[in-house]
């Protein structure tokens, strides 16, 4: 297969178990390189000024872990 179309063909001839497995490769795949491209960003420094301004923004608050953010986020 070379194109999109021919990608597209294909899969609209699995089955659903195999759309399954598909879909669960095709969401890994997409967060890999959603986290690749975090660290690139963050190594590269396209994200000091973004982090500058969350540092700025949360001036004299206390640090909260995230996961404590997250748990009172599933009380609310």
């Amino acid at each position: 297969m070379s194109t999109v179309k021919d990608i597209e063909s294909a899969i609209s001839r699995l089955s659903q178990h195999d759309l399954a497995e598909l879909r669960a490769w095709f969401s890994e795949f997409a967060a890999d390189a959603w986290d690749r491209q975090v660290e690139d960003d963050a190594r590269s420094g396209r994200l000091d000024a973004f982090y500058q301004s969350l540092q700025h923004e949360n001036e004299g608050q206390p640090d909260v872990p995230l996961h404590e953010v997250l748990d009172q986020e599933k009380l609310s």
